[in-house]
């Protein structure tokens, strides 16, 4: 008696790219970019390959077409899901380190005491990582932020907004838990004021303190969408992700980030991006950081 396969899932032979079809690659970069704005090119076939191939696994469908298919037939019931699992999400705590040096030498020295002549009340701090992945981004600006203001926070209306499309990465800046090598190389007297270390089954893992996680509220965004909240912001951090928008997608959204800072706010790009033609707009404030002129 020979036994059968229970099913007809889709396996994956020695000949990867042949698996995945250019009318399929384009069909893919097509969706992505009609649903995010982002652009893959050929350059990112690779990895579309990879995480196509997860998605295939994880439906239990026989080929990529199929998902093709299933995506075209119901793309407000599968769009959430696939953008979760396509999209890049590498970040990691104080990544960068000259923009959080910035704002401990300059910038929330010169806030701290600027909205202080303001008068008396709450003086009001806004600011916003627009791509925030799964939390060490605004987690990093929150320590630094506690730390320049330390016990006048509490005299603060002070918040930090968090944004991504993956609402799977925001659960887990949600979370406020993370692995312990992801934490190694944060300042060893940040890791002792602002994280917890687990007990038992959590040992490896480590947890922001309740003071960070009550600065900063999580919330999914596309940013080609309607965006919500109204500003202004003090600074807006826009770190690694106008790269993956064609060049009339990033004039677009840099004239949207202009109207939501604050006069003189700050606007932070990541190492490889710079304004292009919305230069003329701003004052160049350090290494791909940009101030609106007051």
């Amino acid at each position: 008696m020979s036994i059968q396969p229970r099913d007809n899932h889709f396996k994956v032979d020695r000949d990867n790219k042949a698996k995945l079809s250019n009318s399929e690659f384009s069909f893919i970069c097509q969706f992505v970019y009609q649903t995010t704005g982002i652009v893959l090119n050929e350059s990112k076939r690779e990895m579309v390959y990879r995480r196509f191939t997860r998605i295939v696994r994880e439906k239990k469908l026989a080929s990529f077409s199929k998902y093709c298919q299933l995506l075209e037939s119901n793309p407000e019931q599968e769009k959430d899901y696939f953008i979760n699992a396509i999209t890049t999400n590498l970040t990691s705590f104080f990544r960068e380190q000259h923009h959080f040096d910035y704002l401990i030498q300059t910038e929330l020295p010169n806030l701290l005491q600027t909205k202080k002549r303001q008068g008396n009340g709450k003086k009001r701090l806004r600011i916003w990582s627009s791509a925030s992945s799964t939390g060490e981004e605004p987690y990093s600006i929150a320590m630094t932020l506690h730390s320049i203001f330390k016990n006048e926070l509490s005299e603060w209306d002070a918040k930090i907004l968090a944004t991504d499309i993956d609402s799977n990465v925001l659960n887990k800046g949600k979370s406020g838990i993370y692995d312990q090598k992801r934490v190694e190389d944060i300042p060893q007297h940040f890791l002792e004021e602002y994280f917890y270390q687990g007990k038992a089954h959590n040992l490896n893992n480590v947890k922001v303190t309740s003071n960070l996680q009550r600065l900063i509220t999580f919330k999914r965004l596309n940013l080609l969408n309607e965006w919500p909240m109204k500003g202004p912001f003090d600074i807006i951090f826009c770190r690694n992700v106008i790269i993956y928008f064609d060049k009339v997608t990033q004039q677009d959204l840099f004239a949207r980030y202009y109207d939501l800072l604050a006069p003189g706010g700050l606007f932070i790009l990541g190492h490889s991006e710079n304004l292009g033609e919305f230069q003329k707009y701003f004052e160049h404030a350090g290494r791909t950081m940009f101030r609106k002129p007051v």
